[in-house]
């Protein structure tokens, strides 16, 4: 699977070619990403418009039986993650990043290859432990709880999270329905930073939020990559990738384009696409 490493300039895969996995034997593994696929399976009507009713009338009655269709997300990626980095994952919508971080998060089962990590991936939001009905201050605690840590440390953390969540005043006691995507992203983020992650898988967390936030989030980052294992970051800005990572990876129709100096990898997809 792995090479020694020769250089360590970005590597460009060309075609259906992934480029060369090389490592460093002077960093410690963290990821390692060995010829992953991912296959969603996705069922379709048999043709026809109408309402859902009328589609499950039809399914009832056996007619236009649903067809099942596999979407290949993710094609043959293979790569290593250090202890340390911290990697953005870019490319254009539909290239496999969201795919890629919740197959290393173990959210979805391999059709084929591996991930294999040291330690506990963590996807940023604990989206699933927090509750709309609830006031953000309620979520803070379940949160916290979802992600392990005990009652005392929650106290402990308690106010550090509602201050670098900078909600509007009396939010934090008002229901996350009534917050607005930025309030809820910023509260999402400031609750999976409360604690150290083996590898921390962050999905568009920044794209949303102001630039004194953002630049929070980035030194959030920095203290996350010298406490924690690794940090994995999805984002359409690309100046917050610059600015916050140390490795670029460019997926383009589930396949590694390019890995490598961000500079370099973010300046030839900027070529690229025109973004």
């Amino acid at each position: 699977m792995v090479k020694a490493l020769k250089e360590k300039a970005p590597v460009t895969g060309t075609g259906s070619q992934q480029p060369e996995v090389v490592v460093d034997p002077t960093r410690e593994p963290i990821v390692v990403v060995d010829g992953l696929h991912i296959v969603y399976r996705v069922y379709s009507g048999g043709g026809g418009k109408g309402t859902a009713a009328s589609a499950l009338l039809r399914i009832v009655k056996r007619e236009n039986r649903p067809q099942t269709k596999e979407v290949h997300a993710v094609r043959g990626v293979s790569f290593i993650a250090y202890r340390g980095d911290a990697i953005g994952v870019i490319g254009t919508n539909g290239s496999g990043k969201s795919t890629l971080l919740k197959a290393i998060a173990g959210l979805l089962p391999p059709a084929r290859g591996g991930v294999y990590t040291d330690g506990q991936p963590s996807m940023l939001g604990v989206n699933a432990a927090l509750m709309r009905d609830l006031s953000g201050s309620r979520n803070i605690v379940l949160g916290c709880l979802a992600m392990g840590l005990t009652q005392e440390e929650t106290k402990a953390k308690y106010e550090e999270i509602v201050k670098f969540a900078d909600l509007k005043k009396g939010f934090i006691d008002y229901p996350m329905s009534t917050y607005s995507s930025g309030m809820g992203a910023r509260l999402r983020f400031a609750i999976a930073a409360a604690r150290t992650h083996d590898v921390m898988l962050i999905d568009e967390a920044l794209a949303t939020g102001d630039a004194k936030f953002k630049k929070r989030s980035k030194e959030k980052i920095e203290e996350l990559r010298k406490d924690a294992g690794a940090v994995f970051l999805v984002a359409h800005n690309l100046d917050v990738i610059e600015e916050t990572c140390n490795r670029v990876i460019w997926l383009d129709e589930g396949r590694i384009k390019m890995d490598g100096d961000p500079k370099e990898v973010l300046r030839a997809y900027t070529e690229a696409t025109g973004k």
